[in-house]
């Protein structure tokens, strides 16, 4: 016989996650990246718990990061790098890494905390693989809840790490004040491998594994590429507000890092106190909308309606016997309650 749910403690949960005991926090990130609905009720109370208690407390906005890259570009290692640097100077760093999951089994590796040991260890850090489960509607919800629970835990610096492969970079550069692009030289052809779509969203971009174990020629291919894309970038944003910065670094020795995340500070200040207020509020309307796609998609799931119909509409479609467009419109039906 199953064991009954386990009630969650939404007042006792804020008040650990407000006095940033690690696990209380943990628990909480894990509330609210559940789908399970009693879960999702007990993330809401505890979100608009903490919301509140910030407005009381008056205190200052956190510096929100998101950093991307191709696989293989050191993004662990550079914010490793980062990331001690940030805690050394009396920062907490908490550390979002959304690993992708299996659109098959949903599962997922993360292994971020294998990959920065140091950071992982330090009392001024939090690290928090959380897998995407297969959809950006789901990194939407799961991270942006997370990265308010660390900022209530007393995190001043969060540093979302995404996938890098394909949507996912705008889906995260929409929840974070400074996207940080990393890239490297040497690639060959680094520029035709960068898309479009990144460099109009990159707000600070740095060439990683600049460093001088490979000689002095790597270094001079790490600023040639740096020249590179910083042609590349005047070209895609014109003649914009704020023109990218395009550095050089090495998350491996850390040269370089301060000098990124310098670059980092100078787009918030550009941005200033009202700017940085309109960007939070118009990426609040957007989660709204995301939640609301969100929760949409979940009722869907569980209609009674689309439960009746859904193994008819599969073997159809299955069998050419009825259009996908058509298919869906009879799902869609279904769950309104109208007549098929």
């Amino acid at each position: 016989m199953a064991r009954p749910a386990r009630q969650v403690d939404v007042p006792a949960l804020v008040e650990g996650v407000l006095a940033g005991r690690r696990a209380d926090v943990s628990r909480a990130i894990t509330l609210v990246e559940s789908s399970r609905a009693e879960h999702r009720v007990a993330a809401r109370e505890l979100l608009t718990e903490l919301a509140e208690r910030a407005r009381a407390a008056s205190r200052p906005l956190a510096t929100r990061v998101g950093i991307s890259g191709v696989p293989g570009v050191g993004k662990s290692t550079f914010i490793e790098s980062l990331g001690t640097r940030l805690t050394a100077a009396g920062h907490r760093v908490g550390v979002l890494a959304v690993d992708p999951s299996s659109v098959r089994t949903g599962g997922s590796v993360l292994g971020d905390k294998t990959r920065m040991a140091a950071l992982a260890v330090d009392p001024r850090a939090f690290i928090r693989p959380s897998p995407s489960a297969g959809t950006l509607g789901g990194v939407a919800r799961a991270t942006t809840q997370a990265m308010l629970v660390l900022e209530a835990a007393g995190h001043d610096v969060v540093l979302v790490e995404t996938v890098g492969v394909g949507q996912s970079e705008v889906t995260v550069a929409g929840m974070v004040d400074t996207f940080l692009f990393l890239t490297l030289a040497r690639t060959g052809d680094q520029l035709q491998g960068i898309k479009k779509g990144i460099l109009e969203i990159a707000d600070v971009v740095a060439v990683n594994k600049a460093d001088s174990s490979g000689g002095a020629e790597h270094e001079g291919e790490a600023r040639v590429a740096a020249r590179e894309l910083a042609g590349a970038l005047r070209l895609v944003r014109g003649h914009a507000e704020w023109a990218p910065p395009v550095v050089t670094c090495s998350g491996l020795t850390g040269v370089g890092v301060d000098d990124v995340w310098h670059r980092v500070e100078a787009h918030r200040e550009h941005l200033g106190e009202d700017g940085l207020a309109r960007k939070r509020a118009e990426q609040q309307l957007e989660f709204t909308w995301a939640l609301v796609r969100d929760e949409l998609a979940q009722r869907l799931r569980s209609s009674a309606g689309v439960a009746a119909v859904r193994d008819d509409v599969r073997r159809a479609v299955l069998a050419g016997e009825l259009p996908a467009p058509l298919a869906a419109d009879r799902l869609l039906a279904a769950y309104d309650g109208q007549p098929i």
